[in-house]
């Protein structure tokens, strides 16, 4: 089951620029900032409002991909008396970006970086997102300081934020991590990071929450073309995810007591689907067994096995309907996210996600025993229709990226035959998805004689790059 987003690896191709380009005016993504955003950017960046705490005695590390260059997050793990703490700073975004100012509203305008293959639309200018505001090493900056205690078990026993001076040590890569925590050379930090996201997981599984085993999707260069690839997710990046998840699990706490603030939600998904996707695994061989939880099922899933692979397809269907809600009193009814199986908030990516700062800045406020600022209340209201609406736009992005790429790779082999996967059934059993193994792509598959979860031989009967479709039928 493919990651939305997918890599080049290897230089691009004046097809698949001029492609991207396509995406771009089609989606109406923003350019270049305006004259008014980076003079402010230049002047903020040499100016920030840095804060009296100084933490840079504390040796973080940032994980993240290679060449990553916004780093929003960076941490330090110790062991404490009973359990262990978590120090996790945070990009100070609001150190730099003036509410109402020009790279405030332009940020709201955006809503969030979008990531293609051959670069990035970024939410703020990059003398900020990968200079001045980033978590880079070797220098100080601002943050947002996060701790956050845990028991011996994992379990949250308290948590603090406040704005502090800190000095990130080391960019790590995450091949890098993972090699070290298996070789048994992992110490420090990298060693806790192991322990205390086993742990976590540990966690998710026993209150319900769900993490999908999604690989991603790689172009790889290939001679004179390309091929695609399906790259497997390390356990270090569940590890680092954990560590995200707890932070925005303690900031959604933190802002329901204090009854106000943003939060990331997802409904529970209704009875009838829940029973839908029960019928799925059962026609498929997948076990669900008796009060378990969706979260226990899809545990330890291998989508390169067919009929686990069209489950987790099928299935997503109980994780739509993310969104984000405000309050500034009675928090709401519905509170929870159902994937993470607690109350959630957005707070660790400031520079990629605009809600975040705001999220942030609440938090602070209420650690702080002060009230929220009055320029923070007025805008919050409108944060998650600017979200809802940015964030579609990413994702027609992504979905139009990787279906251009697909195109793009399979473009002159129309005609040949592949073996593939069912993993989706129109009602009318007239068409469906298929997962082919090799190349890594997935794409309707014309047929009647399609079952769900069967392994087949599809024939490619269209390749178009111009369209960016890709078509199967039954050989």
């Amino acid at each position: 089951m493919p990651h939305k987003s997918i890599q080049l690896s290897g230089g691009s191709h004046p097809r698949l620029d001029d492609g991207f380009e396509r995406i771009r005016r089609e989606l109406k993504l923003p350019g270049g900032f305006p004259r008014a955003v980076t003079e402010e950017a230049e002047w903020v960046a040499e100016v920030p409002r840095l804060p009296e705490l100084d933490r840079t005695d504390l040796p973080f590390i940032t994980v993240d991909p290679p060449g990553s260059m916004d780093l929003d997050q960076a941490m330090h793990l110790e062991e404490r008396p009973g359990g262990y703490r978590v120090w996790y700073a945070v990009a100070d975004v609001a150190a730099f970006v003036r509410p109402g100012g020009a790279i405030d509203i332009e940020a709201r305008s955006r809503g969030e970086t979008v990531y293609m293959p051959d670069g990035r639309v970024p939410l703020h200018p990059s003398i900020l997102s990968e200079g001045a505001a980033s978590l880079l090493p070797g220098v100080t900056r601002p943050a947002a300081l996060w701790c956050v205690d845990l028991d011996a078990d994992g379990q949250v026993v308290g948590v603090d934020v406040t704005r502090a001076l800190v000095r990130s040590r080391e960019r790590l890569d995450y091949d890098y991590v993972q090699a070290a925590v298996d070789t048994g050379t992992a110490d420090g930090t990298l060693r806790l990071l192991a322990e205390i996201g086993r742990l976590r997981l540990t966690l998710e599984r026993a209150r319900g929450g769900v993490t999908l085993p999604t690989p991603e999707q790689e172009v790889v260069s290939d001679g004179d073309g390309y091929r695609v690839e399906f790259r497997a997710t390390l356990d270090v990046e569940a590890w680092n995810a954990q560590i995200s998840l707890l932070t925005g699990m303690a900031a959604a706490s933190m802002m329901l007591d204090a009854e106000i603030g943003l939060l990331r939600v997802l409904p529970p998904a209704p009875a009838d689907r829940v029973a839908q996707v029960r019928r799925v695994a059962a026609a498929l061989g997948v076990p669900w067994p008796e009060g378990a939880s969706y979260g226990d099922v899809v545990h330890g899933l291998d989508p390169k096995i067919p009929g686990q692979a069209a489950f987790l397809q099928e299935s997503t269907v109980l994780l739509r309907g993310a969104g984000y809600v405000a309050f500034n009193g009675e928090p709401p009814a519905q509170a929870e996210h159902a994937a993470v199986a607690a109350p959630y908030a957005h707070v660790t990516a400031p520079l990629r996600r605009l809600i975040d700062r705001y999220a942030t800045e609440i938090c602070l406020s209420v650690a702080a025993g002060e009230p929220v600022p009055e320029e923070i209340q007025q805008v919050m209201d409108g944060l998650p229709g600017t979200m809802h609406a940015t964030g579609r736009r990413a994702s027609a992005v992504e979905r139009a990226c990787v279906d251009l790429v697909e195109a793009f790779v399979l473009r002159e082999r129309v005609g040949q035959t592949f073996d593939a996967v069912v993993i989706d059934v129109d009602d009318n059993h007239s068409w469906g998805q298929v997962q082919v193994t090799d190349p890594s792509v997935v794409a309707r598959c014309d047929g009647e004689r399609l079952r769900l979860g069967e392994t087949v031989q599809v024939r490619l009967t269209r390749a178009d790059p111009a369209t960016r479709e890709v078509r199967f039928s039954v050989a």
